[in-house]
């Protein structure tokens, strides 16, 4: 009995050292493509810092020690994608996230473009921003209204008593720098450079931002006496200062001694610790092509009449646009109805949506 059953295992011990050998040449042949932080966005209350791929040690480590810093922080990821998205709406590339993928947003990040900058810069925007904002509203253990901030100060109307509760950006910079930068500083090389000086710029962003609000007290509402407060901005604000970093981003080379940047064309100026820098150039991103992390522009929407990124000639590269005929319902003739209401009728109307045709060349759409 034992010999026959022996050819048997043979086969199947032949079978799984193949199986192997196929797994290994998988992983020698996929260019790999680092998860990230970015996808605890994806796992909402579900935040498991064992269950984050991507996360470097110490980051696991920070993970463990604050899980409610790590809620904040996955709450925080989805509103600076959002955020991304918003900013990129009319243009080819448009900040496109991944169902289900580790990397969020997929090869795209593996290019050093300007596109991979404003990513880094806003997530980390993003990071401050939310860890700020829970401090304030008193949902961390470990931070909450800015102590600095009592006494008495002077601003350009005069003296003012700090009140209220500041927030406190301080500490939601340092803990984004130490959760954030921390996977960066485990490698030596000229991206990580790159995603450091970026992330930099991202926090500090947030805080060019802090405004003082102040409320009054005195006879008859008089500003004889203020209590005031420092508070973050909308988010939006960071966005557009951001998004504009992004339009002036310059083209970087590592310098000898690999601590710092050289700017690609000696025509352009030096960049500053403001500025976005990046080391490629970006795909055109017309086509789908699964190397470059390109989604294509087919069947993205487009303004017939605009001559800007959103116009179907650029936003289509040229390949033409389909065009629909649909209806839509809006509410027209409105009156007010004392007292208090506003009746309005619904009225049908028929637009036209513009959407980019697909390439003629079939074997383009799926280039890998």
């Amino acid at each position: 009995a034992a010999g026959r059953t022996r050819p048997h295992s043979c086969r199947r011990a032949s079978s799984s050292r193949l199986y192997f050998a196929f797994i290994l040449l998988l992983l020698t042949l996929t260019p790999r493509v680092d998860s990230s932080w970015w996808y605890i966005g994806a796992l909402g209350a579900r935040v498991i810092c064992d269950n984050i791929p991507g996360l470097v040690n110490k980051q696991r480590q920070l993970c463990q020690r604050h899980p409610d810093i790590m809620q904040s922080i996955g709450e925080g990821a989805k509103e600076w994608i959002r955020e991304c998205q918003h900013q990129f709406r009319y243009h080819r590339w448009n900040c496109s996230t991944l169902d289900r993928d580790h990397t969020v947003f997929g090869r795209v990040m593996q290019r050093s473009s300007r596109e991979a900058a404003f990513v880094y810069a806003i997530s980390s925007a993003g990071v401050v921003y939310a860890i700020t904002r829970a401090c304030s509203q008193g949902e961390l253990k470990t931070c909450n209204c800015d102590p600095l901030k009592r006494g008495r100060a002077k601003d350009s109307r005069g003296e003012f008593d700090w009140g209220g509760c500041s927030d406190n950006i301080n500490y939601g910079i340092k803990f984004a720098k130490a959760f954030v930068d921390a996977k960066e500083r485990t490698v030596k090389d000229a991206r990580a450079l790159m995603n450091l000086h970026n992330n930099r710029c991202g926090r500090t962003a947030v805080k060019r931002f802090m405004k003082l609000e102040c409320k009054c007290h005195g006879v008859s509402g008089s500003c004889t006496l203020r209590t005031c407060w420092l508070a973050m901005s909308d988010f939006r604000k960071t966005g557009d200062y951001l998004r504009k970093k992004y339009n002036g981003a310059i083209e970087v080379t590592v310098n000898q001694d690999g601590t710092g940047f050289t700017v690609a064309n000696k025509d352009f100026r030096k960049a500053t610790k403001n500025d976005l820098v990046y080391f490629e150039n970006s795909p055109d991103y017309c086509l789908m092509d699964k190397a470059a992390g390109s989604l294509g522009t087919a069947g993205r929407v487009c303004n017939k009449s605009s001559r800007g990124t959103d116009g179907c000639e650029v936003m289509c590269c040229g390949r033409g646009y389909d065009t629909t005929r649909v209806k839509r319902i809006t509410k027209c003739e409105c009156k007010f109805k004392w007292c208090c209401a506003v009746e309005c009728k619904d009225c049908e109307e028929a637009v036209d949506i513009h959407t980019c045709k697909a390439s003629k060349r079939a074997e383009w759409l799926d280039q890998t």
